[in-house]
């Protein structure tokens, strides 16, 4: 992966963690009730998904490039169009106000778990990212030395990120995270990068 692709991807992970969902308003939830120090299992808990999913994209990918260039090709367009969807569903739910729950300290790792599994944006999600990024022409256990821990430490910023607010400034942090033009921004980034990537070559492809 070249710098260039790789700075568009970490580029691309900025906006598909950051974007409010389930596993921010938990966090939030978290640091509210708990405290910071004690939320961190469930930050540890959606990394732990994080890298799972992530290693089981690349093999999903690799099955793609191996099994044909054009189901890979096609799975590119398929990846950028649900990009799309997660955009535009974003902008049309920026109103909706988020689902309080009443947490408690028992079992913050499983029910972060959980929650970022059953996420609707986790499997597909990761996926779509991945068919942009992966350089066919590359092995992509290669490529994984660069991806992995990008996107591992650009979830933790962003979820301890997410923590910390909720125990810093409490329900004010929803309000603030959860802003609806904010919202929208991140919304249309997903527009965005759907039709660039799902229009254009892979990043640092020769």
């Amino acid at each position: 992966m070249s710098f260039e692709a790789w700075v568009i991807f970490a580029m691309f992970w900025v906006v598909f963690v950051t974007t409010p969902g389930p596993n921010a308003i938990n966090c939030i939830n978290n640091g509210m009730a708990l405290g910071f120090r004690r939320s961190l299992p469930g930050v540890l808990a959606i990394l732990t998904q994080a890298l799972l999913f992530l290693i089981l994209s690349a093999a999903g990918i690799t099955a793609l490039i191996i099994a044909s260039p054009t189901a890979f090709f096609v799975a590119k367009l398929i990846g950028a169009g649900f990009l799309i969807y997660l955009g535009v569903r974003g902008w049309l739910m920026a109103r909706t106000p988020p689902k309080l729950a009443v947490q408690s300290g028992k079992s913050v790792y499983a029910r972060a778990f959980a929650i970022a599994t059953i996420n609707p944006k986790s499997v597909a999600g990761y996926l779509a990212a991945f068919s942009q990024f992966v350089q066919p022409d590359v092995p992509v256990w290669d490529q994984m030395w660069q991806i992995i821990p990008t996107a591992l430490t650009i979830t933790a910023l962003s979820y301890s990120g997410f923590t910390a607010l909720g125990a810093g400034i409490g329900r004010a942090a929803i309000g603030a995270v959860f802003n609806v033009w904010f919202r929208r921004v991140m919304a249309t980034c997903f527009v965005v990068y759907g039709f660039l990537l799902g229009t254009s070559a892979t990043p640092g492809r020769s």
